[in-house]
């Protein structure tokens, strides 16, 4: 394991451990909300911090993007960290969350890990060294049918303005495609599509400590990704689609009558 991932892995694990020692105790969390249908607790903020400490102990000079604290340093190499993805999920006692860490290196993508503390599924990658589920090798699926196909999604929950062209889109992928799942945590659908639990998965609006480490995981199991619109802007837009390559271009084609200008990224 390169020891950057290695690294990232202790800090995922280190986060999990205080996620899961709060999730016995959710009715007694601080929760602030952050906007509509978004929420934030203390347990986002020590395992944040958790994470940070252990990165910036290992590399001092490494910058830093992370859900609540922001942007810290300036280094080519640059940790893009969501410490509890899918907090409204933990807040319920839906047991479908994870932590999200990944690393860019000149503004490549080039180590990622989402931890499961629930299931303790741990998902990593390395760019040029494969994508893993714990020990097992990952690989996307090879259904070639949209039909046939299983996709991953996530509702609007911030941002309406795009809601008419979502309902277009999911309208369209219900009937096209076997089925498709909302469960909520982008960080593990993305992964879950790495390792071909999804066939595909699209969503608009997301973050980019929502996205990176998933993104690197189905690349390096052989998948693809874009936005909207196939090209190479979705950890800056926030738009994104994913999927096994017989299967990237149907999701496309299947979006595409839906992209409002605000979409086309």
């Amino acid at each position: 394991m390169h020891p950057m991932l290695s690294t990232a892995v202790k800090a995922a694990r280190r986060a999990a451990s205080i996620i899961n020692r709060a999730s016995r105790n959710v009715d007694i969390l601080t929760v602030e909300t952050k906007s509509h249908s978004d929420f934030v607790t203390e347990v986002d903020r020590a395992a944040e911090q958790a994470i940070i400490a252990v990165l910036l102990d290992a590399y001092p000079n490494h910058a830093i993007l992370a859900e609540e604290s922001g942007a810290q340093g300036e280094s080519e190499y640059e940790w893009i960290i969501d410490p509890l993805d899918g907090t409204t999920n933990f807040l319920h006692g839906f047991p479908q969350y994870a932590v999200s860490i990944a690393l860019l290196h000149k503004g490549v993508l080039s180590q990622a890990v989402i931890y499961d503390p629930v299931r303790n599924d741990l998902f990593t990658a390395s760019r040029g060294r494969g994508a893993f589920l714990n020990d097992r090798r990952l690989r996307v699926s090879k259904r070639t049918q949209l039909k046939e196909a299983l996709i991953g999604t996530g509702f609007p929950f911030r941002d309406f303005a795009h809601l008419d062209a979502y309902m277009g889109m999911l309208r369209d992928m219900m009937q096209k495609t076997a089925g498709v799942r909302r469960p909520g945590s982008a960080a593990l659908d993305l992964a879950y599509t790495a390792a071909g639990r999804f066939d595909g998965f699209w969503e608009i609006g997301l973050n980019a400590w929502d996205i990176a480490a998933g993104c690197l995981l189905i690349q390096e199991a052989g998948g693809l990704v874009g936005d909207l619109q196939g090209n190479e802007t979705y950890l800056q837009s926030g738009n994104i689609v994913a999927g096994n390559p017989k299967l990237f271009s149907q999701l496309l084609q299947t979006l595409a009558p839906h992209l409002t200008e605000g979409l086309k990224s």
